[in-house]
């Protein structure tokens, strides 16, 4: 596979460069000021404040240019400041910032669910409702499910992450930080085992993983008090875990023959993101509704549901909403990324990400031994570090190598339930050279781990 860059012309020069330590003095100025104005509540894994991003560097207060290959967790896919981005965005501004859709309606609105509605999987007539958070995108389509098929069970899965609100919490997996202390949580909500390849049963298929999951919920929920199967096609805060083949056809078809409502969250996975347009692509399954946000608007907030019309239709006019929702200047955005990823052909620059990553690390991980697998597709790849000789997560490893990295000038994030994830998500307009370069300092980060 070669496929290039178009010849983008970048604003900042994309090379790595620290000067000093990080966090620079203007940095811990500005770290002292956060001390007594934000939170402690609110945690960031960068000391380094940014003043500027452009392509695949972060320009931080004190003139560090830091490799940037998480996006801001997955957002900024066509870069922190793409052009057709910036252009819409600065034209929709000096018109209005805000009418609310719910009262004084407007284009953009409408523009962007008939984009999302033609780029979804599925052969049959689509809607959409606009949202902030990938949060919310998530809540409402738990709504959307319970309307219409008049039942209230959620299936979730081991490893899950939807979100933060009181609902999604319970949908999600993860105690800490997540959900540590904020309960109680929204009930009918039923986990079952997900399909992961690297710690399930050795030889199990996607198929087999997919009975056991389902006859737990036959046997402990029943299949008729289900609402919805709501799962990300690849997981994000979990660990990157791609399920094995077959696992999500098995559960797509057990929603159409139960008539249960199949939701997939492509919130952190969409959006050109995985090298297809949604996750889903890679096994052509056709969801009842999938959730969008992230890489959907270039970084401004905003988020979907989008599916067969029949279901997003069930739910009553006033039903669906809220005041931000489908923000115009966020809509505007989200057409300016939409364009970016379709002219310079941002798909087939995640495939060759994934190529580029694969390229550079899988020596390292075979010569340390300390990388149980690498794994994802696309630009959403990951490493999970493990103890040598085993599968005994490492949770040490991946966070000495993160911090590494971040010395050397590099951003990468960790995550997984077992905190043993090294997650790569580069924007997909990052040049080949620096990704290179990045990816170097964290195979060297892993040697250095591995001694």
């Amino acid at each position: 596979m070669t496929e290039t860059l178009p010849d983008i012309q970048y604003r900042l020069e994309q090379v790595r460069r620290i000067e000093g330590t990080l966090p620079g003095p203007r940095s811990r100025e500005l770290s002292a000021r956060r001390q007594e104005a934000v939170a402690s509540g609110v945690a960031s894994s960068v000391p380094a404040y940014a003043a500027d991003v452009d392509g695949g560097i972060v320009l931080d207060v004190d003139g560090n240019q830091l490799v940037d290959l998480g996006s801001g967790i997955a957002v900024t896919t066509v870069g922190a400041s793409a052009p057709a981005v910036v252009a819409r965005v600065k034209e929709a501004v000096e018109h209005f910032t805000h009418t609310c859709f719910m009262v004084t309606p407007y284009e953009g609105y409408v523009a962007v669910a008939e984009k999302l509605a033609e780029l979804t999987p599925g052969d049959f007539p689509k809607k959409a409702a606009l949202f902030n958070s990938g949060s919310e995108a998530v809540e409402n389509a738990v709504k959307i499910a319970r309307v219409h098929t008049g039942r209230q069970a959620v299936v979730v899965f081991d490893h899950a992450y939807h979100g933060r609100t009181n609902m999604t919490l319970a949908m999600t997996a993860k105690v800490m930080p997540y959900k540590q202390g904020f309960g109680p949580f929204a009930g009918e909500v039923y986990r079952v085992p997900v399909s992961y390849p690297f710690r399930d049963p050795e030889g199990m298929t996607g198929a087999e993983a997919a009975r056991r999951a389902l006859l737990q919920v036959e046997k402990q929920v029943g299949a008729g008090n289900v609402a919805a199967v709501v799962i990300e096609p690849i997981q994000g805060e979990g660990g990157f875990i791609v399920p094995a083949e077959g696992f999500l056809p098995a559960l797509s078809q057990w929603c159409t023959d139960n008539g249960a409502v199949f939701v997939v969250d492509e919130v952190q996975a969409g959006v050109a993101r995985t090298g297809k347009w949604f996750a889903v692509d890679h096994e052509g399954v056709v969801p009842d509704l999938i959730t969008v946000a992230k890489g959907v608007a270039g970084g401004m907030p905003l988020s979907g549901v989008v599916g067969l019309a029949e279901i997003m239709d069930s739910v009553h006019a006033g039903g669906l909403g809220g005041t931000y929702g489908g923000n115009p200047v966020a809509c505007a955005a989200a057409l300016g990324a939409l364009e970016t990823i379709e002219e310079w052909d941002l798909i087939a620059r995640a495939r060759r990400v994934e190529e580029i990553i694969r390229e550079e690390l899988t020596p390292v991980a075979e010569e340390t031994g300390i990388v149980g697998e690498i794994r994802g597709r696309g630009g959403m790849m990951a490493l999970e570090f493990v103890l040598p000789g085993g599968k005994e997560p490492d949770a040490d490893a991946a966070k000495a190598i993160a911090a590494e990295c971040l010395a050397q000038g590099v951003i990468i994030l960790t995550c997984g339930t077992f905190g043993n994830i090294v997650r790569l998500l580069p924007p997909l307009v990052i040049g080949e050279e620096l990704l290179r370069d990045g990816l170097r300092v964290f195979a060297e980060a892993i040697r250095h781990a591995a001694q």
